[in-house]
């Protein structure tokens, strides 16, 4: 893997944006993001006004039943009246009016635990590759990603910057993103990418390639990870997240080991909190856990490791888990024996953390940690309906809707869309999907979103209109 080019300067940052931006803008004259002709209405969103949805049957997020028969007028990127009685508008030709026929009209899914940067490309492509190139990719994945359903995403790790901001300047179609910025991690850390060949670091030297590609970020005191954290607000960062055990893909980095000490991880709480917003940690064993826990932490990634005393902490600190569904051994085929078999015992542990979640109930959020895969990625709606063997469908899909939207609200004041996500109700912003079947009843229409999306919104857009006329 490629390591040690010289730290990039101002001048040198400015060249590859402006690089970045005429490549995106020549793409997007060109047709460079073409979707093929039978999803040509999804490429070219309506132009955001009044779109009234009649007769529909409303999963607000929250129930666990559906409405009565609604009408539902969104004016601007705002769900304006809902009403089981007719709506009128001052002029039906200025308005879009889609007829449900009794279809469902439901919250966009969120996925809380996502990495819009690091879906497609490979380590060793990502590595090698420029990050006008990347973004340019990851452009690409974020309209399929929208296209799935899923219009916003929580993202724990990658340079998401500039593809968060294309999107929300209606550059290209994509999710909302609740960008983390780069991973913080230690020395032999989840995230380090470095070989030993790498070794000495030295501290305030050059940065290693991953570091300037902005995927993650080495500190090793609490000094260093405070600057770290501080550089990921300063970009944007609705939340931070760190490393606070092992990983699966990270060569040097055993699923058993703690990382970061409780001063190191207290450190970029103390960072997170200054700015208004929170930190979450990367933790699989109860060690890495319970010291998050000691430093202020608000939100546990993963976590499959973990030990009834521990989840009864979570329950008792009232502590968020953000994990993931994850049943087979299907993303092993890039990793090497050491990482498969790090997996396996990932793998091993859902089941438990699931049931020790219900146990305590603690605050759970849905999310897919998709990683180098764009086949894994068109399963991400699959994962969802994955649940079942732990949640009804009900369950499930509030998790994915409104649970998912009050993790986001952690972040406070650093909320990039204030407003209300996950819930349909009035002026909740107007994200929606209008759905040919009831997937309160089957929520395996979730994992087929080509055929079950009839309409598509996101901030009030229509970006995928298949309904029969």
């Amino acid at each position: 893997m490629p390591f040690g080019l010289s730290v990039p300067t101002s001048l040198d940052r400015f060249r590859q944006g402006t690089t970045l931006l005429l490549l995106l803008s020549g793409a997007l004259c060109l047709g460079a993001w073409q979707i093929p002709a039978a999803q040509a209405q999804s490429a070219s969103p309506s132009a955001r006004s009044t779109t009234l949805f009649e007769n529909v049957r409303i999963f607000d997020g929250k129930s666990p039943t559906l409405s009565a028969t609604s009408n539902v007028l969104v004016r601007g990127n705002v769900i304006e009246r809902i009403s089981t009685a007719p709506i009128d508008v001052p002029s039906r030709t200025d308005a879009q009016v889609i007829n449900g026929n009794g279809r469902v009209l439901m919250p966009g899914l969120i996925d809380a635990h996502w990495h819009a940067m690091l879906v497609r490309p490979t380590p060793a492509m990502l590595l090698a590759s420029d990050i006008g190139y990347s973004t340019l990719l990851a452009g690409v994945e974020a309209t399929a990603t929208l296209m799935r359903g899923f219009t916003t995403v929580r993202d724990m790790g990658g340079p998401s910057f500039s593809l968060k901001r294309a999107i929300d300047e209606g550059l290209l179609p994509g999710p909302r993103i609740y960008s983390s910025g780069a991973i913080i991690t230690i020395t032999s850390g989840h995230g380090d990418f470095r070989q030993r060949s790498d070794l000495p670091r030295t501290i305030g030297g050059m940065l290693a390639r991953v570091e300037q590609l902005g995927g993650s970020m080495i500190a090793d005191s609490p000094d260093e990870v405070r600057v770290r954290a501080r550089e990921q607000l300063m970009q944007g960062a609705s939340q931070i997240k760190l490393t606070a055990g092992g990983g699966v893909a990270s060569p040097f980095s055993p699923l058993d080991v703690s990382t970061f000490t409780e001063a190191e991880l207290r450190a970029a709480v103390e960072a997170a909190e200054n700015w208004g917003t929170y930190v979450c940690t990367h933790a699989y064993t109860p060690a890495s856990i319970q010291r998050s826990i000691a430093a202020g932490v608000k939100c546990i990634e993963h976590a499959h490791l973990i030990d009834d005393a521990t989840a009864r902490l979570m329950a008792e600190k009232g502590v968020w888990l953000s994990t993931q569904p994850f049943l087979d051994l299907s993303p092993a085929s890039g990793l090497g024996p050491a990482e498969q078999a790090k997996l396996a015992q990932v793998v091993t542990g859902t089941d438990r953390v699931y049931a020790l979640a219900r146990k305590y109930g603690i605050k759970t959020a849905f999310g897919t940690d998709i990683l180098f895969s764009e086949a894994l990625a068109k399963r991400q709606g699959a994962m969802l309906a994955a649940l079942t063997r732990w949640y009804t469908p009900a369950e499930a899909l509030v998790m994915a809707t409104s649970t998912n939207a009050e993790l986001l609200q952690l972040s406070g004041l650093r909320n990039p869309y204030p407003g209300k996500l996950g819930i349909v109700e009035e002026r909740a912003l107007a994200d929606l999907l209008l759905v040919d079947g009831n997937p309160l009843e089957d929520l395996d229409l979730i994992a087929d979103p080509d055929r079950s999306y009839l309409v598509i919104m996101k901030d009030g857009r229509i970006h995928k209109d298949t309904l029969p006329r």
